[in-house]
């Protein structure tokens, strides 16, 4: 009888119903090719295991190939006493395990040894987890029910069984990937053979018996792939590495639902030959190229920041570490010194150096300072203290009491203590901010990440809306720093939708930044990056659905360069490539401000 040929399109549409409903495994391919057979495997949680067998003068012999046949590795040693003393010591608890027995040599003779040898291992065959299941050279189809009922077979077809009993001792439906398709598991498979491949696992389905290909590319690439259109039992030589991707697809491949509608700006003033009355600061904490290009892909391609022109990387070392601290990084661009990791606004010898903020107050502008960190964070207490370690909390929160801020909004911090009887008039409300006539305010976000996720993504672009209000009504030059510090917290934690949605509320900041450099046309937006953290990439995505898969390499940061991006009057002056503290002269440059007494 032939199997019943479905459209392509009802094929596909129950592929991707058992894509949903699948639960994934690994099957480690030719096992015994492993440095420590079995154990490997086993360690790393696959549920499925491949030993390839020859029979051979009355034993049962592990190797690929006759000629590379050892004395010593027989199936009993290599697998069953193993795969005995594991269910012994109670390490399979709650898993499920497949023994995939590949018969080399005459398939009744070697099936009644592997028989005759299985009756010495009772804790394995009466094992309700345990399968064994025999591929390669088998009895004829309708002779399966001859034998006992813990031994199982490898269907290596795709056309239907009608007889019940027969299916019921069929494990899995295994076929050869190279039959349907050359792809070597780099790029995409092509079209047409993604249509050959999603019939196969189809028509394989219909059986109701997990599937599986032998003969796969063996990458990532493929493996995702894989997953994604159905295939149950994942063919790979790499068993630690397979298990620990697919594993955790479902923490790094995400479909984002959170949005930032692109600002368009209109470019009247950007590269404008003249000296900006204000400055916007905005600082991704944590945010490089990556999850610039993370964000881009999974906000529909598009970005306020990604409109700007001007351009520029800067490299984040500091003073004395490869990989910089947002201290590190922080003070480099607040006080243009390069200093040591963990250095707040003080130099390699400890000595305090004056700031932006300090710089500019002097000069006649306003100051402010706005984190969704909490205000003695290291990135925006660069910009106002004066400490060795930025573990000191209580006295950078007595630099912020004697600072020359009129403006700041942070996260609560319990080091900071009764900043009402300061000059500070603290603030419940961020809306009030904007039309406030007070000469100094602050303001708390709430401690906890508002619900809904909609309303908590608006915050720092609210803030930042009325901050820039706030300094603007006091009809004097400002300098204003904000900084979306979340991007590190959960580039630390290779937390990937955190890290877009709160790229996404940073790119929300810039809007509103953008916005009034539009309206006041005398203002210079710059936006950077401390450090990139994490080590994200983005093999992987879909733009259509939002999707991204990451990758990180670390918890920590990296050294890799960082973007600048810069809009408004002399906005070119921050093209090119320069180190992080070179970011402070330019500022003070285009603003024609010296330090020199």
């Amino acid at each position: 009888m032939k199997f019943l040929k479905l459209p392509i399109a009802c094929l596909l549409f129950i592929n991707m119903f058992v894509a949903v409903a699948q639960d994934y495994k690994v099957h480690s391919h030719n096992d015994y090719k492993q440095n420590i057979p079995f154990w490997k495997a086993f360690g790393a949680e696959v549920q499925s295991i491949e030993v390839d067998v020859f029979y051979k003068n009355g034993k049962l012999m592990v190797a690929h190939e006759q000629g590379e046949i050892e004395e010593n590795k027989t199936l009993e040693r290599l697998y069953l006493n193993p795969l005995q003393e594991a269910l012994d010591l109670n390490l399979s608890a709650n898993r499920s395990l497949q023994l995939l027995i590949d018969v080399k040599t005459d398939a009744y003779k070697t099936l009644d040894a592997i028989v005759a040898s299985l009756k010495k291992y009772p804790s394995i065959t009466s094992n309700k987890d345990v399968k064994i299941v025999i591929s390669g050279n088998r009895p004829a189809l309708e002779e399966y029910v001859d034998y006992p009922s813990y031994i199982y077979f490898d269907y290596q077809s795709l056309q239907p069984v009608t007889d019940t009993e027969v299916l019921d001792k069929i494990a899995l439906v295994s076929v050869s990937f190279k039959n349907y398709s050359e792809w070597n598991g780099k790029g995409r498979l092509t079209s047409k053979d993604y249509n050959k491949v999603a019939e196969v696992i189809a028509q394989a389905h219909q059986l109701n018996k997990a599937f599986r290909f032998w003969a796969t590319p063996d990458s990532k690439s493929a493996w995702k792939a894989f997953v994604n259109m159905g295939v149950d039992f994942i063919n790979t030589d790499m068993p630690n590495e397979c298990v620990s991707y697919i594993s955790s697809l479902n923490e790094r491949v995400v479909q984002h639902s959170i949005f930032s509608e692109a600002y368009y700006p209109t470019f009247e003033s950007d590269k404008a030959q003249r000296r900006p009355k204000n400055i916007i600061l905005l600082i991704g904490d944590g945010n490089g190229l990556t999850q610039i290009s993370a964000t881009i892909l999974a906000n529909n391609g598009d970005l306020s920041l990604t409109q700007l022109k001007s351009i520029g990387l800067i490299k984040t070392q500091s003073a004395d570490d490869f990989t910089t601290d947002s201290a590190g990084a922080g003070t480099a661009i607040a006080t243009g010194q390069k200093t040591n990791n963990r250095a707040i606004g003080t130099n390699v010898s400890g000595e305090a150096i004056p700031n932006l903020t300090e710089i500019l107050s002097k000069k006649g502008f306003n100051t402010g300072v706005i984190t969704t960190d909490e205000i003695i964070g290291a990135t925006p207490s660069s910009f106002f203290a004066h400490r060795t370690d930025r573990g000191m909390a209580d006295e950078i929160a007595s630099d912020l009491y004697t600072s020359q801020l009129k403006l700041f909004i942070s996260q609560p911090t319990s080091a900071v203590k009764e900043i009402e009887n300061t000059e500070f008039v603290m603030k419940t409300d961020l809306n009030t901010i904007g039309t406030s006539t007070d000469e100094k305010v602050g303001a708390w976000f709430n401690a906890t990440n508002e619900k809904p996720l909609t309303v908590y993504v608006e915050k720092l672009a609210l803030a930042t809306k009325n901050g820039l209000s706030f300094l603007n009504n006091k009809k004097k030059p400002f300098f204003l720093m904000s900084e979306g510090a979340k991007i590190d917290s959960y580039g630390h934690a290779n937390d990937i939708n955190g890290v877009i949605t709160e790229s996404i509320s940073f790119d929300k900041a810039i809007s509103e930044a953008l916005k009034f450099a539009d309206t006041d046309k005398n203002t210079l937006v710059v936006i950077t990056a401390d450090h990139e953290t994490g080590g994200l990439t983005i093999p992987q995505g879909n733009i259509a659905k939002h999707e991204i898969e990451a990758d990180f390499t670390t918890h920590d940061h990296t050294g890799v360069m960082v973007p600048v991006f810069a809009y408004g009057p002399m906005s070119q002056e921050f093209q090119g490539v320069y180190e992080n503290n070179e970011i402070f002269a330019k500022l003070l440059n285009v603003l024609d401000v010296t330090t020199r007494k």
